[in-house]
């Protein structure tokens, strides 16, 4: 996808397209697929279990070194937000829709975001989670949730942190202060006076 001055948007993971019966395009949308980055390593799990996996063994990494954890505050900040803002943007502008499908713990991550109804939303979040098929004894990806939301609403509430308390950050400068001031040798500091 390119934008009006010819550079890369960035490409769609999903193109859903509407056609007549001649095969020409009648409607469009795209489909984001979220993905969660980790911190932790997956590596070492997966060498160990592919090392004896038929091994009858219950496998558990648990509080190990490294153990892999979502990282959702840098999944919204850095894929999330930069992909709404430069391809939902312009499927805004061109008044196209746009679907996301994430799992549930990203989901629940985000900021609460006002519901519309799904003919008047820009945006619909399509939300996916693994459920227990206790008939076949295995897990299923399930869409447990479907959230319809505007463009400009939500990315406002995406990408703004609410602030919290100002006397807390204040406090807590002075900590930083107060240790460097206490060592032997203060550090070497410039005294500004008009900073802003």
């Amino acid at each position: 996808m390119k934008d009006k001055h010819g550079k890369s948007a960035g490409n769609i993971d999903v193109v859903l397209v509407s056609y007549d019966d001649t095969g020409r395009v009648t409607d469009f949308g795209a489909l984001e697929v979220q993905a969660v980055y980790i911190s932790g390593n997956v590596r070492n799990p997966f060498e160990d279990f592919i090392s004896n996996p038929a091994g009858g063994r219950t496998f558990d990494w648990t509080g190990r070194p490294n153990y892999p954890s979502p990282d959702y505050v840098s999944s919204s900040r850095k894929r999330l937000a930069p992909q709404l803002i430069f391809k939902g943007g312009i499927f805004k502008a061109w008044n196209k829709k746009v679907a996301v499908a994430l799992n549930r713990g990203f989901y629940e991550t985000l900021p609460r975001l006002r519901e519309v109804r799904s003919s008047e939303a820009d945006i619909g979040w399509f939300v996916y989670d693994l459920q227990k098929d206790e008939t076949e004894n295995c897990f299923k990806l399930c869409r447990c949730k479907s959230v319809f939301t505007s463009f400009d609403e939500s990315l406002e509430k995406i990408t703004r942190s609410e602030p919290g308390n100002v006397a807390e950050f204040v406090e807590h400068l002075q900590e930083k202060v107060d240790e460097k001031l206490e060592e032997d040798e203060p550090p070497d500091m410039e005294t500004i006076d008009a900073p802003f």
